[in-house]
């Protein structure tokens, strides 16, 4: 008789209309934002130009400030499908978009400064990987522990009495600094954005078509079920948090070269959006479910929601909102990945 795995047994509740909105819903509440931020009066930006949310050089700017999160959430999304997740990723952007300006404001040519920033962010996922792996901390704690640990880093390598590497002192940014994060290279667009596309389409095809993905899934659905099974899903954590931390020392260095410094802040939210987007595209907090590309659609929502707040929210609410959204995505969520279990 053969054995059907667990996190393989279910198929989604509901009727036709039901299935639809959850193979859909993120692009119905991606059109929904968009309606409605077309009607706001986005004038009062600097950013934007006068005129309808949809005029081409409002969406580019869209764009091209997403692109630190755009780059995180594909890994974020695998990492949350194996069941763990990282607190710290947006601590560990901050500390590689200074580790990134020490390095370009010294002298390192971009390629050189480019990928020793990547292998610091490896490094960082893997001290992550190494607490819950072989450590058996709890994902929360040791990631708590790391967000505070990098962003005690990064503030001490900031001189006294500076706020962020940047000009001055003798020192000066090079020419190319800004470019990866600010220059259009393609429609419009910085090669930040285009990076961002690119790694959400490795890991598309990464959890549709390889063992990392399905393994993934495996981890998070019925970890038990996994390892007799034959996954080696420690392995599996532990390269999922080395991947995160690659993706997080890239959003570090499009955020480090959008902002042309090194602020060791810079990262600081950046896990809550990531939790918001994934958790909106549908990914199960509990592990064993979510997409990709979805996640990369949510983290849209998110960007073009954190602009609609700066139009039109007072500061002060903007803190309560952004509770609230997260409280009414992870009941979403619960909602939407409800299954019935096929006997």
């Amino acid at each position: 008789m053969s054995h059907t795995p667990a996190y393989a047994q279910s198929r989604p509740a509901g009727g036709p209309v039901a299935r639809f909105l959850r193979s859909y819903y993120i692009y119905l509440v991606l059109v929904a934002v968009v309606v409605v931020l077309s009607a706001a009066n986005l004038d009062r930006f600097d950013l934007f130009e006068r005129g309808n949310f949809l005029n081409q050089n409002n969406i580019i700017n869209i764009l091209r400030i997403s692109a630190p999160l755009l780059t995180l959430v594909g890994a974020f999304t695998l990492l949350m499908v194996s069941g763990y997740i990282d607190l710290s990723v947006g601590s560990a952007a901050s500390l590689s978009a200074v580790v990134y300006a020490l390095f370009a404001i010294h002298g390192l040519p971009f390629p050189v400064a480019f990928a020793l920033t990547l292998v610091v962010g490896a490094g960082l996922g893997a001290i992550n990987g190494i607490l819950v792996v072989r450590l058996g901390i709890t994902p929360v704690i040791a990631t708590l522990i790391t967000l505070s640990l990098y962003k005690g880093i990064a503030l001490l390598l900031v001189e006294d009495g500076v706020s962020a590497i940047k000009s001055g002192g003798g020192l000066s940014m090079p020419d190319w600094f800004n470019s990866y994060g600010r220059i259009g290279v393609m429609l419009g667009l910085p090669a930040a954005f285009w990076v961002a596309v690119g790694v959400t389409l490795v890991l598309v095809v990464a959890q549709n078509r390889t063992l990392l993905g399905k393994y993934a899934a495996a981890t998070g659905g019925n970890p038990t079920a996994a390892r007799l099974s034959g996954i080696n899903t420690g392995r599996i954590v532990f390269l999922l948090y080395v991947i995160v931390g690659m993706t997080a020392a890239l959003a570090g260095i499009a955020r480090s070269s959008f902002m042309s410094l090194g602020d060791p802040l810079s990262g600081d939210g950046m896990e809550l959006s990531a939790i918001l987007a994934v958790l909106i595209g549908g990914t199960a907090f509990a592990g064993g479910e979510g997409r990709v590309l979805r996640s990369f659609i949510g983290a849209l929502i998110i960007m073009a929601l954190t602009v609609g707040m700066l139009i039109l929210v007072p500061a002060y609410f903007q803190t309560l909102l952004i509770g609230l959204a997260l409280l009414a995505a992870a009941a979403s969520n619960h909602l939407i990945s409800r299954k019935e279990v096929v006997s």
